[in-house]
């Protein structure tokens, strides 16, 4: 089993590398943007603006750089990409200006999942249909543990909290040296066809409502809390330990919530991440304000709110008829999930600006809404139901081609 476990991951261990480095500069730099402008008077309602460029950046990603990649190749693709994230990364460094801030997280936003399609359609390539499974699970362990780790990095000291951006930088040049080093083979990347989303709803409903506020909650987690953290603590060390925790708490709940539902329904497991996250938010408004308080309930929002997205996935494969493409719908469901990210900061922004608590008033309602929609929709049955699959925190729109339960031969063994 060890044996083939190294087989496996040793020809691919550059693309790993890769995106760990790549996603702790990605976790620092999403995080310490919002508490930097909230340290620098910015008001809570343009944060939210800026912050959501980033979100924006990724939905016009998920179009445009497809067809970047197709025509320079994936390599040439990477080193644009990340060029522009790292220029984007410096500029903040040099130049404080919300407008322009706005421009250069649209930027990072747009060469971030660029870079996460690359990857992606890599490791699709390099796996076979009996090692997708394992191998995107070692993705999102990878992903979770570099995103958290990457939170540490807010508490350099306050003279120097410049230099974040700098190290952001070199953490995401140090994933090109692993990829312009990689001698493997490079993909065809087929075009992402178009999806009707009023169609979609009425064939996934549960799968798309899921999607999108499984988006909000975890735009909103990584942009706005910790705006509202800095605010409340006036600590960077609070603000990147709850970070931390809260990501440790969605990676571990992964596979029991994944065993559960595998047990008892979608369905069901929706709806009780809707009502978890609902009780958690409400418990952050009323509990005594103190630092441990925050992290027990960090732990515990993660928990729900990282697991709807691939809840998500599963009902959509559940309910769907084998005539029909489930990649382009799996990959509507993650348009959808970037939507809800795009929206969170902007409408959480404006909440800030009247009430101080509302972050956790919007993800109440949220909960409560998405456990009862879930509890009205239809049960599938046992034999209907498809293989929960674990996906990481951020996921470029290759993952729909890479999850294995396209596969009819994986499907069976794992049922």
């Amino acid at each position: 089993m060890l044996s083939n476990t190294k087989t496996l991951i040793i020809p691919i261990s550059s693309l790993f590398f890769a995106i760990a480095f790549l996603a702790i500069g990605y976790g620092m730099i999403l995080t310490f943007v919002g508490v930097y402008l909230k340290d620098s008077g910015t008001s809570d309602f343009l944060i939210g603006l800026i912050n959501s460029a980033f979100f924006l950046g990724a939905i016009l990603s998920s179009i445009f750089s497809q067809k970047i990649i197709s025509a320079v190749g994936h390599i040439r693709s990477f080193a644009t990409f990340a060029s522009c994230m790292v220029m984007a990364f410096l500029l903040h460094a040099i130049f404080f200006n919300e407008a322009l801030w706005a421009v250069l997280r649209l930027i990072s936003g747009f060469s971030f999942y660029g870079l996460l399609i690359i990857l992606e359609s890599w490791l699709n390539e390099k796996s076979d249909e009996s090692q997708r499974g394992k191998i995107l699970a070692i993705y999102t362990i990878i992903f979770y543990l570099s995103t958290a780790l990457g939170q540490q990095f807010l508490n350099i000291e306050e003279d120097y909290k410049y230099a974040i951006f700098i190290i952001g930088s070199i953490l995401v040049l140090i994933s090109v040296v692993f990829i312009s080093m990689t001698k493997i083979k490079e993909p065809i990347l087929k075009p992402f066809e178009k999806v009707s989303f009023p169609k979609l709803y009425a064939i996934v409903p549960l799968a798309l409502t899921g999607s999108f506020i499984g988006g909000f909650f975890v735009g909103g987690f990584f942009t706005m809390i910790p705006v509202y953290l800095i605010d409340k603590f006036a600590s960077y060390e609070v603000v990147s330990l709850f970070m931390t925790i809260t990501l440790i708490g969605g990676l571990i709940a992964q596979w029991p919530i994944g065993m559960l539902s595998d047990k008892y329904g979608r369905r069901k497991l929706i709806a009780f991440s809707g009502f978890f996250t609902s009780f958690v938010a409400i418990l952050f408004v009323f509990l005594p304000q103190s630092s441990i308080v925050f992290y027990i309930l960090g732990f515990s929002l993660g928990v729900s709110i990282f697991c709807l997205y691939a809840l998500s996935l599963a009902r959509a494969n559940d309910v769907i008829d084998d005539n029909k493409d489930i990649v382009e719908i799996s990959r509507a469901l993650l348009f959808s999930y970037g939507l809800g990210s795009f929206v969170a900061p902007i409408v959480i922004g404006i909440g800030l600006e009247f009430y101080g608590e509302f972050i956790f008033v919007i993800f109440a309602i949220l909960g409560i809404f998405l456990g009862f929609y879930s509890l009205s929709r239809k049960r599938v049955a046992d034999d209907d139901m498809s293989v929960f699959v674990n996906v990481p925190v951020a996921s470029g729109a290759i993952l729909p081609e890479f999850d294995p339960r396209q596969d009819e031969e994986w499907v069976k063994e794992h049922q």
